[in-house]
């Protein structure tokens, strides 16, 4: 099965935080986990895209870059988006069909925007998801903590299905390209 790892808008500014945003909740743990996936889909000889968000950093400099803790491979594939959707306008879901990707393992920025979007899309765009539990995160906002969207995410999109694909919550400590999805449908 041909499987991609989707790292969504895992840049400096935005993990970080500026002037106008606090860093993302549990940065560090978050960085670490993105490694630890990236490490796993090396050694399985898993595509590794990144997705970058042209608004974060106004699209240039070292804060839109990949963060710079992150192990980001130097074959790894990388879409510039201008749309919350990483499949609006990027060639992605383009590059993934072309290259018969069944299954997508996704982490990355922030959870109730491109991480869900990322999710819903691709399972309507016949792909298996993966959503890595410990692998998304995002800030506070005037509802919710980010603890509490983080775990309400990860509760909403464990199952969520579009008839034939759906996806699965998984942590980045389990063998995440070793999909389990046939085993529920």
């Amino acid at each position: 099965m041909n499987q991609a790892l989707l790292i969504i808008d895992a840049q400096q500014e935005l993990i970080d935080g500026n002037q106008e945003e606090s860093a993302v909740f549990n940065k560090e743990q978050l960085i670490q986990n993105i490694n630890i996936v990236i490490k796993k889909a090396k050694d399985a000889d898993v595509r590794i895209v990144f997705v970058r968000d042209l608004d974060v950093a106004d699209g240039k400099g070292a804060g839109f870059q990949v963060h710079n803790e992150i192990n980001m491979p130097s074959d790894a594939k990388i879409f510039d988006k201008s749309a919350t959707n990483s499949f609006h306008g990027t060639g992605l879901l383009q590059y993934l069909n072309d290259q018969q990707v069944e299954h997508v393992v996704i982490m990355g920025c922030k959870t109730q925007y491109c991480i869900d979007t990322a999710v819903r899309t691709a399972t309507v765009s016949n792909l298996d998801v993966t959503l890595v539990g410990d692998g998304h995160s995002t800030t506070d906002n005037d509802v919710l903590s980010a603890e509490q969207i983080i775990k309400h995410h990860n509760k909403t999109l464990h199952g969520h299905y579009n008839v034939e694909h759906f996806s699965m919550v998984r942590i980045s400590e389990e063998n995440l390209f070793l999909p389990t999805h046939d085993s529920y449908r």
